[in-house]
């Protein structure tokens, strides 16, 4: 209940950074739900924004609180992106993806201006790799990855649905979630990731947030790189 509070107040805040006639990227999550919410709120008390959402999910949410939406192809520059993160470091280094969406995520980030991650404390680490750090891949390309992630050092497991099923994202991908342990050098991994054949997109976020917003007990903290 505490972490609910926690994404609450980091969500709400967030919302309020927004202004008049942004452009605004939707995240996706347990948190960025609070953000997304507050803003339906703003919007329904006269602010005017346009909303990209990451997911379909968002998406959806984002048409019943009444937030007009628009795609990357009519407005490719963002003004504000609210997204949330499975952790954090203190330079602002993100794992996401739990929630599937870090492909259109890390799209959406990259093309805004600004980037504000909202969290609970929990989220907050020292040092990324407690969270398995999702990978997106083609499932034509699942058996070789997986042997290549092994060889640096991680152990890969298919994402799959109640039902034994494999998960599939908004894109039609599957999601290896990869425990590394700690991640000494989260930019020299994230390279690597993204120089193998196979994978579409990965769950480090390198360089993109500007700011997080995180609840801790009954207030906000601002954290920058």
């Amino acid at each position: 209940m505490a972490n609910e509070q926690e994404k609450g107040a980091a969500g709400r805040a967030a919302a309020k950074l927004v202004r008049d006639g942004d452009i605004v990227g939707l995240g996706t999550g347990s948190t960025a739900y609070f953000a997304v919410v507050a803003l339906g709120e703003r919007v329904k008390s006269g602010l005017k924004i346009i909303g990209i959402p990451t997911s379909v999910q968002t998406a959806d949410l984002a048409r019943q609180l009444g937030i007009p939406l628009t795609t990357l192809d009519e407005h490719p520059a963002i003004d504000i992106t609210i997204d949330g993160a499975d952790e954090v470091d203190p330079k602002l280094n993100l794992i996401k993806g739990g929630g599937g969406a870090l492909l259109r995520e890390k799209v959406v980030a990259s093309a805004s201006k600004r980037m504000v991650v909202v969290a609970d404390s929990a989220k907050i680490v020292p040092v990324l790799g407690k969270f398995p750090l999702p990978v997106e891949v083609i499932p034509f390309a699942r058996t070789v990855v997986e042997k290549k992630i092994v060889a640096l050092g991680a152990s890969p497991k298919l994402r799959t649905k109640p039902d034994g099923s494999p998960f599939l994202t908004d894109n039609g991908n599957q999601i290896l979630d990869c425990s590394f342990g700690k991640i000494a050098d989260p930019p020299a991994l994230a390279v690597t990731l993204s120089n193998t054949p196979g994978i579409v997109e990965h769950g480090l976020f390198i360089g993109l947030a500007s700011v997080a917003l995180v609840g801790r007990g009954g207030r906000v903290e601002e954290l920058r790189p």
